[in-house]
């Protein structure tokens, strides 16, 4: 018997089978197999038809199923993974009115930015945990404020996921996890929140169903079992945001413990059980997915940093090498500290951590007589690294205690300059796992039993890839970074 996992993404959609014995993966399949269309009809904006995510959907899990000669009696449970801060609005009978606006869109930035200074800093961190920002409120009200037609139509707001389990089930609801990445839910009162509807104008019966993160949320209908090929009956128990997901995938549930991500951008995921905040303008707080309304609280500190694989990826294309691998050997042939060449590399846009300034790539202390390629390597390298830890200490001013950190075993985690680095600088133990969302929301499906124990066994066992741990001498690390920081600050600060 088995679970399967989505996992929605602006890219694609991602589709996986799991034992619901041993967690073990049977298969995933990605549809479409290029990139999905993105719809930008002005500079910043950024939207997708849902009903595309809807039918990749389908197509994948027709894929699956022939291809490990799976029936769908065989399948027990749904959990489902989903790009976060996405809107979907439907009419009374189901339909979405407009596309879906989607979470790289920045047309609702001031609208969040007015409501932060409209309700202040204080209520903002103390109620909401965050600024509303471009978050899925703020996109709600722009609507609200420039497409009237549309908002008079709308009966509820859906997140990506609720969007895919409302088609699997034709029954719409959500999770407080889900709320709070839409900055719709109030932690101090730990209820919806009013304070910004009411700023907003927003009518709160827009708002589905909620439900919980781990539980029967409700079951696969007979129409939607006719165009998904699952069965009627089938149970949808379990679904969050993928940053949280991708938490809950490499088992990080509890304070102290560090999911992080080094693709394009980089991600760094942390958990915590205090309410404090104080740098809601740079990092964002989200209810984890095992928040519980009424309990001790689980918070997800989120930092992301805009300038990461791309910079690695812009070396690869323009310094005339083959590989990341053959980049990682030369870098290897450089000492730690590059040879004093430091490379700043937030060359990707406005870095919330540093308080969106735009301060682009800037590589310094180059000595073309005595520098090359390798040393560009190390530095990109190093860099990138650093600029993982230099958020890392603005979370850690923000009350969070690292214990492990655990990624996956791709992008630039398989560097292990990349890695050490940041372990030994952090004094922290990297974890390495393979897996991925589709794969943790299928295994999240089994979570409804309660038994985290049995999860997190899983994970190590059928994932565990090796570790990352500080080394005795770190003063050259040390010294590395404290350069590269002065160089990065003399640039924030002038």
């Amino acid at each position: 018997m088995y679970y399967i996992g989505f996992d929605i993404g602006s890219s694609s959609i991602k589709v996986a089978l799991v034992e619901m014995t041993t967690g073990k993966s049977i298969g995933v399949v990605q549809e479409p197999e290029t990139e999905m269309s993105m719809l930008a009809v002005k500079n910043g904006w950024a939207e997708q038809k849902p009903e595309d995510w809807w039918h990749h959907a389908c197509n994948a899990i027709a894929k699956l199923m022939k291809n490990h000669n799976i029936v769908n009696s065989q399948i027990k449970g749904i959990g489902i993974s989903y790009q976060m801060h996405g809107l979907v609005l439907v009419d009374e009978k189901g339909q979405s009115l407009r596309p879906s606006i989607i979470w790289c869109d920045s047309r609702a930035v001031a609208i969040g930015n007015q409501a932060f200074e409209a309700l202040g800093e204080t209520q903002c961190n103390e109620h909401l945990l965050n600024s509303p920002s471009n978050f899925t409120a703020s996109k709600l009200k722009w609507v609200k404020e420039n497409e009237p037609e549309i908002y008079q139509q709308i009966y509820k707001f859906m997140l990506p996921g609720d969007y895919l389990a409302y088609r699997l089930s034709n029954t719409i609801n959500t999770t407080i996890s889900g709320l709070s990445e839409g900055i719709f839910w109030d932690f101090k009162k730990d209820d919806v929140a009013d304070i910004l509807l009411k700023h907003y104008g927003i009518d709160s019966n827009l708002i589905p169903e909620i439900v919980p993160t781990f539980g029967y949320q409700s079951e696969v209908d007979t129409k939607g079992a006719q165009e998904s090929g699952l069965a009627a009956g089938t149970p949808i128990f379990y679904r969050a945001g993928d940053q949280p997901n991708n938490a809950l995938s490499l088992n990080v549930f509890n304070p102290g413990e560090v999911a992080a991500t080094g693709g394009t951008s980089g991600v760094v995921y942390a958990v915590t059980d205090s309410l404090s905040v104080k740098e809601s303008a740079r990092v964002n707080n989200f209810a984890h997915v095992n928040y519980v309304k009424g309990a001790h609280p689980r918070i997800g500190k989120l930092l992301c940093i805009n300038g990461a694989g791309i910079q690695y990826r812009w070396l690869l294309n323009n310094l005339n090498v083959a590989s990341y691998n053959e980049m990682n050997t030369l870098a290897e042939s450089v000492a730690v500290g590059s040879d004093g060449v430091v490379l700043i590399p937030f060359g990707n846009g406005a870095e919330r951590m540093l308080n969106n300034q735009d301060i682009g790539t800037r590589i310094v202390n180059l000595n073309l007589n005595n520098h090359n390629k390798a040393h560009l390597c190390r530095a990109a390298l190093e860099g990138i690294a650093f600029s993982f830890i230099y958020g890392m200490e603005i979370m850690k001013s923000d009350g969070i205690d690292i214990k492990v950190m655990r990624a996956g075993n791709d992008n630039l985690f398989r560097s292990p300059i990349f890695a050490n680095t940041i372990a030994i600088v952090m004094n922290c133990e990297i974890q390495i796992y393979n897996t991925t969302g589709a794969i943790g929301a299928a295994r999240a499906s089994g979570l409804h039993e309660g038994d985290f124990e049995k999860f997190g066994k899983n994970i190590t066992e059928n994932d565990y890839v090796m570790s990352y741990k500080p080394l005795p001498n770190q003063q050259a690390y040390q010294e590395a970074y404290q350069n590269w920081k002065k160089e990065l600050e003399l640039i924030i600060n002038k």
